[in-house]
């Protein structure tokens, strides 16, 4: 399966195809290798997700953005 390591502005910054079922914390314990950062400040800078669920995530955000502010009654 296919991982994203992802920062804050939830642009995809490294990726990695694992084949064995190790599942989103098996691919986190990786990046936290692969950066060589604590567990901690590594939490606070990255999150680590499946690319079929960053794809899903961004295409909700996409189609959220499409509609504009008017769906946001407060800043009407």
């Amino acid at each position: 399966m296919k991982y994203v390591l992802v920062d804050r502005e939830d642009d995809i910054v490294d990726r990695v195809e694992l084949t064995s079922n190790v599942g989103v914390s098996g691919a986190r314990t990786f990046f936290v290798g692969r950066k060589q950062i604590e567990s901690e400040k590594f939490d606070q800078i990255w999150k680590v997700m499946t690319e079929i669920d960053y794809n899903r995530n961004k295409e909700r955000k996409h189609k959220y953005e499409e509609f504009g502010n008017w769906l946001d009654i407060e800043k009407s």
